[in-house]
């Protein structure tokens, strides 16, 4: 049993090390701004579609918010897969 709890908890360390990196900031001021702006004008253009289509008024705010999380973290997803963006 005890074996067992410290080989979870050597994996949970691991993955908090593994995870960490992947969550690191890697964007700068303008980049957060352009994804505060962007995240902002998704749910604005998500609320205006929601009388026409309520799946793309849920995945537009859905994406807006996730832009908002990634501008306040200042963390970029497509940047964490390796992918070079230019903000």
């Amino acid at each position: 049993m005890a074996r067992e709890r410290a080989g979870l908890h050597y994996s949970g360390r691991v993955l908090r090390v593994g995870m960490g990196n992947f969550f690191a900031r890697n964007i700068n001021r303008t980049g957060r701004i352009v994804r505060a702006v962007w995240g902002i004008a998704l749910i604005v253009a998500g609320i205006l579609l929601s009388g026409r289509s309520g799946w793309a008024c849920i995945f537009l705010v859905a994406f807006g918010v996730f832009a908002l999380y990634e501008a306040a973290r200042g963390w970029c997803l497509m940047r964490a897969c390796g992918i070079k963006t230019k903000l």
